[in-house]
């Protein structure tokens, strides 16, 4: 390699909750650079979850964990053939996936039964703090993947 590695930024925590997850949520929320907007929709669905009874910051973190996948497949090209190999998947990719999934899921929920965005996200959090929702079905895909794909796991060096 020719030049040095970059090295891995450090999240600042954020304000109310001194929590770096937290931030990196926001982060991933954010569009077209508008955090305070995403920080608004973030600390409201968090709101949310403590008007029902439970202590928000401990929710959003059980949903991400709840979320994050253990294993995943990555494509690998043998002799002419694609395989799927299953991999296991590091600490910071398995969170960052955790937290996409969960936006990309909380952004499909139907506009019938929520009237805010920060609504659906709150809704999101109780689903997978369950084992249930979209981002649940999506970590259940990847692991039923990883699973079928078994057999190719001695092509991985």
């Amino acid at each position: 390699m020719r030049h040095k590695k970059a090295g891995k930024r450090q999240a600042e925590p954020d304000k109310i909750y001194r929590s770096k997850l937290a931030t990196k949520f926001i982060n991933n929320l954010m569009r077209d650079g508008k955090k305070t907007v995403a920080q608004k929709v973030f600390y409201n669905a968090l709101e949310n979850i403590s008007k029902q009874g439970e202590d928000a910051l401990e929710v959003f973190e059980k949903a991400l964990s709840n979320i994050e996948p253990r294993q995943e497949v990555k494509a690998r090209r043998v002799g002419g053939a694609s395989y799927q190999i299953p991999v296991e998947v590091r600490g910071d990719r398995r969170t960052s996936l955790a937290i996409r999934w969960l936006i990309q899921a909380a952004r499909r929920r139907s506009n019938k039964d929520y009237h805010t965005f920060s609504e659906k996200l709150a809704a999101e959090f109780l689903d997978a703090l369950e084992n249930k929702g979209e981002a649940i079905k999506k970590r259940d895909v990847v692991h039923r993947m990883a699973e079928a794909n078994k057999a190719f796991a001695h092509f991985r060096w």
